[in-house]
């Protein structure tokens, strides 16, 4: 009998995994052509699932062919090489086999003892980052859910280090330290917002940006110097807007100059310092003490995998480390959950790994380049379409359309979104409604380029815009 429940299990896994292999490949193969909006709504999802909870069980690869088919029409080609719509990368091919092993392996990788061989893969993943963000050897490197998260982990550590530093205890709180100054430019993204909030440093002071959202730095200099309070100053590699980058060696020397801790929320431009051609782009930014990225996004692995790094590893384990009596004990090298907020997780930092060991230095290096590229060609075709601008300098892989009216632009924003060949997110920047097109995934090619160009051509044509 005992047999018998083994070889029925293990059938199970087979025919799931069969279903799950064949649509999900079936999905991926549609993207470059398919609609990239869903075809039916939330309602419409609810109605293609039963949603009464039987008595009894069902077969697992029935389960899985059930929802297959109730959940595809409902389903956004956020994998798509005109999908555009908030920053959201599509996922390589190593990277995406390689999350499907991690789900299978069901590793905790939590500590090294008991799961070395997630533990080890995300440690050689871990050096190549460090590597190829040009951020100092020896630093922590946690792998989190995503941008949000990462920020989070380093403002935790932050605002921990900023009072060590004035001579106060962290486990007593922020009610007796005095509080701490948290400063940003104008343009700071909403995720460093909620972090700030989450951490209890609060939404940050901001102290001015130019028009590209890049930090004003006199005005940073300004708040600086109206007293000595503890400080944490967060700088942004890439404005989720015009794609712009604060001058990180100006503002981040300011900041020392205070003594403030500076945090760089890098989601998506960090990845700038891979490429030989863009890193002039990030030029000072391994002046600071942590930093935020998102492999999900530029480096097109998929969800989730934000990446929170802090030059002083130490700090990050005191602030973030786990300690109970039923964990393995400390070791002399810090364990995974020692750098991000979470006990228990998934082993995310091993697509990560197949990502940049499919890739190489270079491979990354021409994804990044692709990216920008695309961002320009997208720019210089839409220039071209009558009654429409680019509304911000194209540096990077961000570009923002406007018409001369914002009904008109929201209108626009709106066809394309229905009509099905391009996603993109509308917005409102610099006081103008825009329809912001980020480009993130490695499939956009010149085909794609074309492809969403005419379709802005044709939309904007349809909602009357001369």
């Amino acid at each position: 009998m005992g047999d018998s429940t083994h070889d029925d299990r293990q059938e199970q896994y087979r025919r799931a995994l069969q279903v799950a292999h064949e649509r999900a490949l079936a999905w991926v193969e549609s993207l470059d052509e398919r609609s990239v909006r869903p075809d039916i709504d939330v309602d419409g999802v609810l109605d293609r699932l039963d949603r009464r909870l039987g008595d009894e069980g069902t077969d697992a690869a029935a389960v899985v062919q059930e929802l297959a088919d109730a959940c595809e029409p409902g389903l956004m080609a956020m994998g798509s090489p005109r999908f555009y719509g908030f920053v959201i990368g599509g996922a390589y091919p190593a990277a995406l086999a390689a999350d499907w092993l991690v789900s299978a392996w069901d590793q905790n990788t939590g500590s090294r003892q008991p799961t070395p061989a997630t533990a080890a893969v995300e440690e050689v993943a871990a050096q190549w980052l460090l590597e190829l963000l040009g951020l100092p050897d020896g630093s922590g490197v946690g792998f989190a859910t995503g941008a949000t998260s990462a920020n989070l982990s380093c403002l935790v550590v932050a605002r921990d280090a900023v009072l060590r530093r004035r001579g106060h205890d962290p486990a007593d709180g922020l009610s007796r330290s005095g509080g701490i100054r948290f400063l940003a430019g104008d343009a700071v993204h909403t995720s460093v917002v909620l972090a700030g909030r989450i951490t209890g440093l609060g939404a940050p002071r901001t102290v001015g940006a130019d028009a590209q959202g890049r930090i004003d730095v006199a005005g940073l200099a300004r708040a600086l110097a109206e007293d000595d309070a503890p400080t944490v100053v967060a700088l942004q590699a890439g404005d989720v807007h015009s794609g712009a980058f604060d001058e990180f060696a100006t503002a981040i020397e300011v900041a020392r100059a205070a003594d403030a801790w500076v945090h760089v929320d890098g989601a998506f431009g960090l990845w700038a310092a891979a490429s030989p051609r863009l890193r002039h782009l990030v030029a000072g930014v391994d002046g600071a003490d942590s930093w935020a990225t998102d492999a999900h996004k530029t480096l097109n692995v998929p969800y989730d995998c934000g990446i929170a790094i802090v030059r002083d590893e130490a700090a990050m384990t005191a602030s973030l480390g786990a300690h109970a009596a039923y964990l393995p004990e400390m070791a002399s090298i810090a364990d995974p959950y020692d750098h991000v907020a979470e006990l228990s997780r998934r082993a995310r930092g091993v697509p990560v790994w197949a990502a940049l060991r499919s890739l190489g230095r270079r491979g990354v290096a021409d994804l990044v380049e692709g990216l920008a590229d695309a961002a320009t060609g997208l720019a210089n075709g839409f220039r071209g379409i009558p009654g429409l601008e680019v509304f911000n300098d194209v540096v990077f892989t961000q570009v923002c359309l406007a018409s001369g009216d914002d009904r008109a632009t929201a209108a626009l924003g709106d066809w394309l979104r229905q009509e099905g060949t391009v996603w993109a997110s509308s917005s409102t920047w610099r006081g103008r409604t825009v329809v912001r097109f980020a480009v993130s995934n490695f499939r956009t090619d010149d085909d794609a380029v074309r492809r969403t160009v005419d379709a802005v051509a044709r939309g904007a044509a349809a909602v009357g815009i001369r």
